[in-house]
């Protein structure tokens, strides 16, 4: 199809969050995001790509043909790449009952730590990740980048956190905290939840209340001199590593 200057300015608008929440679509960049994508569920309104590559995919749906200047004005990367997708949200419901690892993030702030979260949690198998109401939107567009195409695999939920936690019936809640039990010598059971706090200020005073355990993850520097902490996604990285080689 042709791609018109109106088409471009309608594009383009979704770099605003607020056009993004009234719509309810969301921008997929890059080749292998975006190949993701339509191997996903997820519903593709356009496609808006090299004449090379629309001719090496099948598309399902709309599509426009573009030069990589075109690509340019409507791209939200510092380099884009040879196509630009447009997609439809997904909200999942809620499940009544948990199972396996489960992470509740508390406040996550940077797109680049839930993307990477979103990404490693599809890694080590994680059943779904629950987010509170002021975690940074899944479908931002460093989100979605961050995710390289795990957002399409991994169910994300935004819910009333401390009232999800009321209600995990009987599943043991663990928050990530410095002075928790070492997790190399903890007990982890194969069906938990896993919190993990805002990137500066931890977990909030009513989550906290809500845990039933903390644990932490040493340091081995032997100097004395080391790292405050780490990074939120790091962490949450090597948390998951230890409860799925429990398993």
């Amino acid at each position: 199809m042709e791609l018109s200057k109106n088409k471009l300015k309608y594009f383009a608008s979704f770099g605003k969050k607020k056009v993004r929440d009234e719509e309810q679509k969301f921008v997929v960049e890059g080749n292998k995001s975006v190949e993701e994508l339509l191997q996903s569920s997820f519903r593709v309104e356009a496609i808006v790509a090299t004449r090379e590559w629309l001719d090496s995919h099948t598309i399902p749906c709309e599509s426009y043909e573009a030069t990589h200047e075109e690509i340019e004005k409507i791209s939200l990367l510092q380099h884009p790449q040879d196509v630009w997708a447009l997609a439809y949200c997904k909200n999942y419901d809620t499940p009544t009952t948990l199972q396996g690892l489960v992470l509740a993030l508390d406040g996550v702030q940077d797109p680049g730590n839930l993307g990477t979260i979103i990404r490693l949690a599809d890694w080590f198998g994680v059943s779904q990740i629950i987010c509170s109401t002021d975690c940074v939107d899944v479908y931002n567009p460093k989100v979605v980048q961050a995710t390289m195409g795990a957002v399409f695999r991994m169910p994300v939920r935004y819910v009333d956190l401390p009232e999800f936690l009321k209600k995990t019936n009987g599943c043991v809640t663990f928050a990530a905290d410095m002075a928790g039990e070492n997790v190399y010598e903890a007990e982890l059971p194969q069906n938990a939840v896993l919190v993990m706090g805002n990137e500066g200020n931890g977990i909030s005073d009513e989550v906290a209340q809500l845990v039933n355990r903390t644990i932490h993850i040493p340091s081995f520097n032997t100097t004395g001199k080391t790292s405050e902490s780490l990074n939120v996604a790091v962490a949450t990285a090597i948390l998951c590593s230890e409860f799925k080689r429990r398993k």
